[in-house]
């Protein structure tokens, strides 16, 4: 879908590359002293590795079993991946972090969180049960170059939901929403109920609201009034998990490579999906901003944290320790509400009191420290000063936008395609033909002839609107009917002749009998006229 391979101009990547490695810096020298002082990390979250900092964008895909999570993937890298599967049955029972690499294969969770060189070694404290449930699919697409995907298992319903996992499951979808930088909730236009497990993951991903994208899925199976009945009732749904005053933004379409069912809405399928392609092509421009962002937001809770703590130490008394610490954790709120006073704190950066009291009652109140100013100072002058500068560093986003990225697809997309289609493997259908001495598109090359001059007033060649217009009868989705055309255009032109069209419609078939579509064109699929040495 992407032509985010540009790369950006050499000082803007020097600039990027700076604000990265001044956040480590900073990190190292003036917030990690703080959060090893006071436990920040047996509490909130783990420390912050060189590698945390360096890692490509993430996005981390969320839905019931059956919603599209594994074939949207499939749909942006416009290929399989290794350790895919595809069914109506809950078929993905792992988390799957899919990346680049030049040697596709799988690496298992036990040796991925032992690598230093990848971001996951804090995931090794949910333990083998969780390991042996994650893996990192290594795939050689240029998709990949730019970001990283997470897919996770699908979550169950009825039944199903109330059989153990082994592993914190909420747990795990909180560890990867503190990292990731967007959070797409998938569902299925047909199962728009939330069991109480999805219930429970989309409360672990409160607090990166600004993160989620919600996508209505399969949106191609109902027709345009039954779609307007799903959009309300997911809508209805959706206000009572997520509980914000504002409403949610739903990205309608179907992901997936296949015919359309009910084309009636195709063209609000196109506009969906051009504004999520848009918002997810952002992402590695926007990842320098996120992190920083991230790291403000960390710094908040390790102070209001080092406030609780030596606040906590304090109250501690020589003796009857055990009761005071009951007394002191069953009144937590009443300790947040002083630290507000006191401090002029926002009740919003306070941690959840719940999780809060559950980890204090585990712990030993004599072993915490008493309050440090300078370590507090430090942080500050980091918020106040350090972290302004490196905010001065990074472009305006009127800067950016001076080289937004593209969405692929030529004319089908009503931008310019630039980019070579890339990840399809080559199908029976592209491979039907080879060798024999006839081009395999000349048998049914009087139907094609016949189109062709019907939409030709010259007998040459014809634009892309007109080319356009017969495509879209297929129903095959705007995006695999862009590579088409790209295929089928070998001179680059921006038009198609009679040879040309002929090969459009062949594989607009080939597609269509559920072969996939080639890389580059295949020497034996090209025109006679065509073909090197002729």
């Amino acid at each position: 879908m992407f032509s985010w391979l540009k790369r950006e101009p050499e000082d803007k990547q020097n600039v990027f590359e700076n604000v990265l490695e001044g956040l480590k810096k900073i990190y190292k020298n003036k917030l990690l002293p703080l959060e090893e002082h006071y436990a920040f990390h047996d509490f909130h979250s783990p420390q912050l590795n060189d590698s945390d900092f360096d890692a490509k964008p993430l996005i981390l895909l969320v839905g019931q079993y059956s919603t599209g999570k594994t074939t949207f993937i499939k749909y942006l890298l416009e290929r399989d991946f290794p350790g895919m599967r595809i069914g109506p049955e809950p078929t993905t029972d792992k988390f799957s972090a899919v990346m680049y690499s030049e040697k596709e294969g799988i690496i298992p969770g036990n040796a991925l969180v032992v690598d230093p060189k990848r971001q996951f070694r804090p995931l090794c404290k949910f333990g083998n049960a969780f390991l042996n449930r994650f893996q990192c699919c290594l795939v050689r697409s240029p998709v990949l170059k730019g970001i990283s995907i997470i897919d996770t298992p699908g979550i169950l319903a009825g039944e199903k939901q109330r059989i153990d996992r082994g592993y914190d499951f909420t747990g795990v979808l909180e560890w990867f929403a503190e990292r990731v930088d967007r959070i797409i909730l998938l569902f299925d236009a047909h199962k728009l109920d939330i069991s109480d497990e999805f219930r429970r993951s989309i409360e672990a991903l409160r607090g990166h609201d600004d993160k989620i994208r919600i996508v209505l899925n399969k949106a191609d199976m109902i027709d345009h009034q039954q779609l307007m009945r799903v959009y309300g009732a997911l809508m209805w749904s959706l206000g009572k998990v997520l509980q914000t005053p504002e409403v949610a933004r739903v990205y309608i379409g179907s992901f997936w490579d296949q015919p359309l069912r009910f084309d009636i809405n195709r063209k609000l399928f196109e506009d969906e999906a051009q504004d999520l392609f848009k918002d997810l092509q952002s992402l590695p421009k926007n990842s320098a901003l996120r992190k920083l962002s991230d790291l403000i937001k960390r710094s908040r809770l390790a102070k209001v944290h080092a406030y609780i703590i030596s606040e906590l130490r304090k109250e501690m008394p020589v003796f009857g320790k055990d009761s005071k610490k009951k007394d002191l954790v069953k009144n937590l709120s009443d300790l947040f509400k002083r630290l507000q006073d006191e401090h002029g704190i926002s009740m919003g950066d306070f941690p959840e009191i719940g999780k809060m009291q559950e980890h204090l009652s585990k712990s030993d109140f004599s072993k915490f420290h008493t309050f440090k100013p300078k370590l507090m100072e430090a942080v500050d002058k980091m918020l106040s000063d350090d972290i302004a500068q490196l905010m001065s560093m990074i472009p305006h986003q009127e800067d950016l936008a001076e080289e937004q990225y593209e969405i692929k697809g030529g004319i089908f997309e009503g931008v310019e395609d630039k980019v070579s289609p890339f990840g399809y493997k080559r199908g029976e259908g592209v491979n039907a033909g080879f060798g024999e001495p006839e081009w395999i598109v000349n048998k049914q090359r009087e139907t094609y002839d016949a189109i062709f001059d019907s939409l030709s007033p010259n007998g040459i060649k014809i634009s892309g609107s007109a080319a356009k217009v017969e495509m879209i009868k297929s129903k095959l989705p705007n995006a695999i009917l862009g590579k088409i055309w790209k295929l089928a255009d070998i001179d680059k032109d921006g038009f198609l002749d009679k040879d040309e069209f002929a090969l459009a419609m062949h594989l607009i078939n080939v597609k269509l009998e559920g072969n996939d579509l080639p890389v580059e064109l295949p020497e034996h699929l090209k025109p006679p006229s065509k073909r090197e040495g002729y």
